[in-house]
């Protein structure tokens, strides 16, 4: 049976906060005021009173209505008014944005317990209850808009007196909740993802619940808040949410428990048909036509559009989620999936990701429970029509070719393309396949995902170059595998050294570059079924060229950040530090030395970080200390392949020649790729004649992406000259 309780009309407006809830010296009003200046209202004088109800008006004590000078009341309309209300300037004028034009005042509404600033244009809201509202904000026909005295806004606070079991949790990367996090509003991918982990850790996990409880009140009695120039028209029930400045809500069903964080440089916008409860939406973001999410985090600059379901997930900053499906994910920055049949559950992406029609990441399972987990690197890329299974893992730059994988894969070489063997059976996985075909996209995307990186608020240092420490970690580790899978190809059962030896020297033969030896993989697809590895030979010797193409790219970077000093000074007391740092964490886009990971879950569970802000001046504090870390892991990989002292002169010599020609090869490689679809005569069959072609789709020479490649490695090659120059002298 639905409870219903009578009350006198005149408690309406009060008791906000329920005395039981209020501490010695407390008021239901505390939290409201802190707000405002109370000295700056004033009561309503008896002539205004006469007017207000001449126009319709009525309040059940019009004692409880204070205004500012400059009140007009001729401005208030058929309105009826509960509780205490306060009223600013209200001018003889209309407010307009885009297409909707409204006079100043409060007209035909409800308003219950509200604070309104100056000029706000406010029409036909059925209830308006407890909410303290900004200067020159517009709202036209809403059904309800309330805030309750337990309001959360999206944050996971269990108020005084409420049982823990209504805690909103984000269940993520598992859709059994075995890695669930409780959110709050600033909380970054990398907080979640070190949460996520360390699961057997109890302590480390308690810390970071209690520095998470840290960050809220469990008072009750916080007024809902609407930033100034907030717009709001046409949508059914918007129920406890705070609003930033400037935005734009049109045509929503229905908004509750949420944070919506909005500024006058980056508005964030919610359109037609959304229903979005229990969540946090970051500045700048848009989300449009029909888009469901529920118990989410959305970064900065994102988007959902067009039946979006985003559920118990986390979307990085930068990123695009259109008409999909997402559940129980973590993704880092620079996240694209579109198309109505892409469907992604229980995964950590680590960003500049993009999901292909049809694709399906952890749809299925292979066990009894819903307990599968998918990672993937940076880069991670399934193709169309993809179908994945749990538990799978993935290095940087994977791009799985369109088909059903039965059974889970852990694929550790980086830069790679996965697919299903037609020919032969089995496993195919092409070594090296972006920078052997597809140069052009790989390059791109990073030059496009730095391009759309629009944040204001640039509070991670995200890495999108396809060259950095997690890659160049994972290119070491796959000229190690390559070495072994070939060498136990050539001679199954030897030991890894023995098997490393040998494939190593068949690597590195010339002669080799065309031999059709069959390379098998272990451990890579968990079935009985072969793995086969194609093109190591090519693959293996861009891998180690890409050692020194890099390193020579990072030293001229450090030469530009340190004028002040030569560059084989530069070089010399970089390589004191050079093998210091092996391995690097991607924290939410951000990479970081493993061993500063460690050092921090360190300091969070000895209690020397308490709060979550002390952890994110860590990750500042790492952003400052990123580029010159990036070269010496650099010089760590050349070191790793070079056979002498990389700072003797006949080496840097050697080294800055190889780094040359990469770079000519990268670049041929952009242009030549993108050629393909210039040079495709199927593509020609769609014109008349090649004139009209490139009319349609431009000409590769007009290719502006490709003209600033060639002028980058033209200025690459002045650089290294000009470096080999000093050097000599």
């Amino acid at each position: 049976m639905n409870r219903i309780d009578k009350k006198p009309l005149s408690e309406l407006g009060y008791n906000f906060v329920p005395k039981e809830f209020l501490k010695n010296g407390q008021t239901e009003f505390d939290h409201r005021i802190k707000n405002i200046n109370l000295l700056d209202f004033r009561a309503l004088t008896d002539k205004e009173i006469q007017i207000l109800e001449a126009n319709l008006n009525e309040a059940e004590s019009w004692q409880d209505i204070y205004v500012k000078e400059g009140f007009n009341p001729y401005l208030v309309k058929n309105c009826r008014f509960f509780g205490i209300n306060r009223i600013g300037i209200l001018e003889s004028c209309y407010l307009e944005f885009k297409n909707l034009h409204m006079p100043v005042g409060l007209y035909n509404s409800t308003l219950i317990s509200c604070d309104f600033g100056d000029n706000v244009a406010i029409d036909r809201v059925n209830l308006l209850s407890h909410y303290q509202i900004g200067n020159e904000v517009m709202i036209l026909q809403v059904n309800e808009l309330a805030t309750t005295s337990t309001a959360k806004f999206g944050n996971g606070i269990v108020k005084d007196g409420e049982d823990e079991r209504i805690r909103i949790w984000l269940e993520l990367g598992n859709e059994n909740g075995g890695r669930k996090v409780v959110p709050f509003v600033g909380m970054r991918p990398a907080d979640a993802y070190l949460w996520m982990q360390d699961r057997e850790d109890s302590e480390l996990q308690q810390k970071y619940f209690e520095m998470t409880k840290a960050e809220f009140s469990s008072e009750r009695g916080f007024y809902g808040q609407i930033g100034d120039r907030t717009v709001i028209k046409n949508t059914g029930i918007i129920k406890d949410v705070n609003m930033g400045s400037d935005t734009y809500i049109k045509g929503a069903n229905k908004l509750k428990n949420l944070t919506i964080l909005s500024f006058p440089h980056a508005s964030t916008q919610i359109g037609e048909g959304c229903e979005i409860v229990n969540g946090i939406i970051h500045e700048g973001c848009r989300i449009f036509y029909g888009v469901k999410a529920v118990r989410f985090i959305l970064e900065s600059h994102s988007q959902l559009k067009y039946g979006a379901r985003l559920i118990n997930s986390f979307l990085g900053s930068n990123s695009t989620i259109s008409c999909c499906e997402v559940l129980n994910s973590l993704i880092f920055p620079a996240h694209e999936q579109h198309h109505n049949n892409s469907f992604l559950c229980a995964s950590v992406i680590k960003g500049q990701s993009n999901m292909a029609a049809g694709a399906t990441i952890g749809s299925n399972h292979n066990s009894r429970g819903a307990d599968g987990e998918l990672q993937a690197g940076r880069g991670f890329w399934p193709g169309l029509a993809v179908a994945l299974k749990h538990n799978s893992k993935f290095a940087s730059f994977n791009l799985i070719s369109k088909g059903n994988y039965q059974a889970e894969i852990h694929n550790p070489l980086p830069f790679s393309l996965l697919g299903n063997d037609e020919t032969n059976g089995g496993l195919l996985i092409i070594a090296g396949y972006w920078f052997q075909y597809n140069m052009y996209a790989l390059a791109r995307n990073a030059w496009k995902f730095d391009k759309r990186d629009v944040r204001t608020d640039k509070n991670m240092l995200l890495e999108y170059d396809f060259l950095a420490p997690d890659t160049i970690s994972e290119i070491l580790e796959g000229i190690k595998l390559m070495e072994y899978w070939v060498g136990n190809t050539l001679e199954p059962n030897q030991t890894r050294e023995k098997s490393m030896v040998l494939g190593k020297s068949w690597l590195l033969n010339p002669e080799n570059a065309n031999n059709p030896l069959a390379i098998y993989a272990e451990n890579i697809e968990n079935s009985k079924r072969n793995t086969r590895v194609a093109k190591c030979h090519r693959a293996y010797q861009i891998f180690n060229d890409l050692l020194f193409y890099h390193a020579a790219k990072e030293w001229l970077a450090t030469i530009e950040r340190h004028p002040d000093k030569t560059p084989l000074d530069l070089l010399n007391h970089t390589l004191l530090h050079a093998t210091a740092i092996q391995k690097w964490d991607n924290l939410g886009g951000q990479l970081i030395p493993a061993g500063i990971v460690v050092e921090l879950k360190d300091k969070i569970k000895s209690g020397q970080l308490t709060r979550w802000s002390q952890v994110h001046k860590i990750y500042e504090k790492q952003a400052s200390l990123y580029y010159d870390q990036k070269f010496e892991n650099a010089l760590n990989g050349l070191i790793q392949m070079a056979d002498q002292h990389i700072n003797n002169p006949e080496f840097i010599q050697k080294w800055l020649e190889k780094a040359m020609e990469m770079s000519d090869f990268l670049t041929a490689g952009i242009e030549n790729s993108r050629a393909k679809d210039f040079n495709d005569p199927f593509r020609l069959a769609m014109f008349g004649n090649a004139q009209e072609m490139e009319k349609v789709i431009g000409s590769i020479h007009e290719n502006e992406f490709i003209s600033n490649a060639k002028q980058h490695a033209k200025n690459f090659h002045h650089k290294l000259k000009e470096l080999m120059s000093s050097i000599k002298k």
